[in-house]
C-alpha cells in the first residue's frame, strides 16, 4: 500500500502493475491440486474445462463488484470493512475472524500438505516414515509430519525477521508462473489431438449437487480475485484503469487454468487422474519420466511454499488492526521491536493451521475452504446491493452492468453452497461451527468493551 505525504493513498499503481497483482493473488494451490478432485465429481473431461470456465466468469463478477467496494472504502481491511460498513460489527468482526481460520489458516494448511505431498513425490522414500502415538497403531503419516515441519519453518522464519522472510518470499514467488508455463508447454507439445474431449463432451452430465461440489474446489483456486479490494484507491484513472486490470488479471488466470487443464488431460489417462491430489506430478512423470517428474514436483513444492509464505505473511496484519481496534485479542496487537513483527498473531495463525493438519483430509479442507469463502465473499456482494439503496452509486468506479453483475455472482455462489450441500448437509457442519464461535467471541469483546467503557 503506498500512501501519500498527506497520509492519504496515493494512486500509482497502472493497469499492468493492478492485473499483476491479481494473477499473483489467484494462482497458488489450487490449480495444482483440485482438477483430480473435480474429475471425481463431474466424471467427464468437457465438464472439468466448463467448470473451470464458469469459476473464472464467477470471479471475475465477485471481482468487479469488489472493485467497486474498494474504491468507495479505499482502506486497509477489505471483507472486515466492506461488512462492517453494509451488515454492521457483528458482521465485520465474523469477517475478520473467518479471515483468521478460514480464509489464511486453513489455507495455510492445505498448502502445506500440497506441499509435502509434492515433496514426497520428489523423495519418495521419505513416504515411508510415520511417527507412532498409540500402542493401537495410531501413528502420524510421513506426509503430515513433513507437513508441520514445514509449517513450522516458515512460521519461525516470518515471526522471527520481516527482512528475512520477505526477501525468501521474493525467490519462492518467481518460480510460480515459470513452473506453470513450463507444464502447459510440455503438456501442449504432447497433445495428439482432442479425443478426450470429444470423449468427455459425449460423456452424460453429472448431477447438480456433483458439478456445485465441483464448483466450490474451482472457487478455491480462484479465490484471490478479491485482491481487488485492497487496489481501489491506489490505481490511476480507476474508471479507466480499474475494469481493464481485472479483465486482464482474472482473464490470463482463466486461460491459464484452461490451458493446465488441457495439459493435465492430454498426459494423464481419466483413470488415473480422478481423485488425486499431487495432479501437476503425475503430468510431469508421465511426460518427463520418473526423474522428470520428481524434479518438477520439486518445483511445484517450491510454488505451494511460496502461497504459504505469502499468507503466513500477510495474514497475521489483519488480525493485528483487530487488536488495535480493540475488538479482538489485545495480544495480537503486540510488535516484537527486534523483529517489527505481530509474532503472537503470526503463531496463533499457525496453531490453527496444525490442528488442521492433523484433522481433516484434504479433500474436506478444500470443500470447508472453498464453501465458507464463498459465503463470505457473496455477503460483500450482497452489501454492495444494501450501499447503493443507502448511499447511492459513488464518485469513483462502478460495477458494469449493474446490479445483473453482482446478481450473477449472488446467485451463482447460492447455487453452488445449496447443491453442494443438497446430498450431504453436513458438509456445512465445520462452517458453521466456526461461525457460532465467532459470534461467541464477539459478543466477549463487547462485553468487555463496555465493562471498560463504564470504567473510563
Amino acid at each position: 500500500m503506498v500512501a501519500g505525504a498527506n497520509g492519504q493513498l496515493r494512486r500509482s499503481l497502472g493497469p499492468y502493475s493492478a492485473a499483476m497483482v491479481i494473477v499473483a493473488n489467484m494462482v497458488g494451490t489450487g490449480i495444482f491440486t483440485t482438477s483430480g478432485f473435480i474429475l471425481a465429481q463431474v466424471g467427464s473431461p468437457g465438464l472439468l474445462l466448463l467448470c473451470w470456465l464458469a469459476g473464472g466468469v464467477i470471479a471475475l463478477a465477485g471481482a468487479l463488484s469488489y472493485a467497486e467496494l474498494g474504491a468507495r472504502f479505499p482502506q486497509a481491511g477489505g471483507e472486515y470493512v466492506f461488512l462492517r460498513q453494509s451488515f454492521g460489527p457483528l458482521w465485520g468482526f465474523l469477517s475478520g475472524w473467518i479471515s483468521l481460520v478460514v480464509g489464511f489458516s486453513a489455507p495455510i494448511a492445505a498448502a502445506a500438505v500440497a506441499g509435502a505431498g509434492y515433496l514426497l513425490r520428489a523423495w519418495p522414500q521419505a513416504a515411508a516414515w510415520s511417527l507412532p502415538l498409540s500402542p493401537g497403531g495410531l501413528a502420524l503419516s510421513g506426509e503430515t509430519l513433513l507437513a508441520l515441519a514445514i509449517l513450522l519453518g516458515f512460521t519461525s522464519l516470518h515471526a522471527a525477521s520481516l527482512r528475512v522472510g520477505v526477501r525468501v518470499q521474493n525467490l519462492l514467488t518467481g518460480f510460480k508462473l515459470l513452473v506453470l508455463v513450463g507444464l502447459i508447454a510440455a503438456g501442449l507439445g504432447a497433445w495428439d489431438g482432442g479425443d478426450f474431449l470429444a470423449q468427455g463432451l459425449a460423456t452424460p452430465g453429472s448431477s447438480a449437487g456433483r458439478v456445485a461440489t465441483a464448483l466450490v474446489f474451482v472457487s478455491f483456486a480462484y479465490s484471490g480475485f478479491n485482491a481487488a479490494a485492497y487496489l481501489g484507491g491506489e490505481i490511476k484513472n480507476p474508471q479507466r484503469n480499474l475494469p481493464l486490470a481485472l479483465l486482464t488479471g482474472t482473464s490470463l488466470v482463466m486461460a491459464l487454468y484452461l490451458l493446465i487443464n488441457l495439459a493435465y488431460l492430454a498426459a494423464v489417462p481419466l483413470g488415473q487422474m480422478a481423485g488425486v491430489k499431487e495432479i501437476g506430478s503425475l503430468t510431469a512423470q508421465a511426460l518427463l519420466g520418473p526423474a522428470g517428474g520428481r524434479v518438477f514436483s520439486l518445483l511445484v513444492a517450491l510454488c505451494l511454499l511460496s502461497s504459504l509464505g505469502a499468507m503466513t505473511l500477510t495474514g497475521p496484519r489483519i488480525y493485528y488492526a483487530m487488536a488495535l481496534d480493540r475488538v479482538f485479542f489485545q495480544a495480537l496487537g503486540r510488535v516484537r521491536p527486534a523483529s517489527g513483527v505481530p509474532a503472537n498473531a503470526v503463531w496463533l495463525q499457525a496453531g490453527i493451521a496444525a490442528i488442521m493438519v492433523l484433522s481433516a483430509s484434504f479433500e474436506a479442507l478444500l470443500f470447508y475452504i472453498g464453501f465458507t469463502l464463498s459465503l463470505f465473499t457473496a455477503l460483500s456482494v450482497t452489501g454492495l446491493l444494501l450501499l447503493r439503496r443507502r448511499l447511492g452509486p459513488p464518485d469513483t468506479f462502478r460495477v458494469p452492468l449493474y446490479p445483473w453483475v453482482p446478481l450473477l455472482f449472488i446467485l451463482a455462489n447460492a447455487w453452488i453452497m445449496i447443491f453442494s450441500l443438497a446430498g450431504d448437509p453436513w458438509r456445512a457442519l465445520p462452517g458453521a461451527l466456526t461461525l457460532a464461535v465467532g459470534v461467541a467471541l464477539y459478543w466477549i469483546f463487547q462485553r468487555r468493551g463496555q465493562r471498560e467503557q463504564r470504567k473510563g
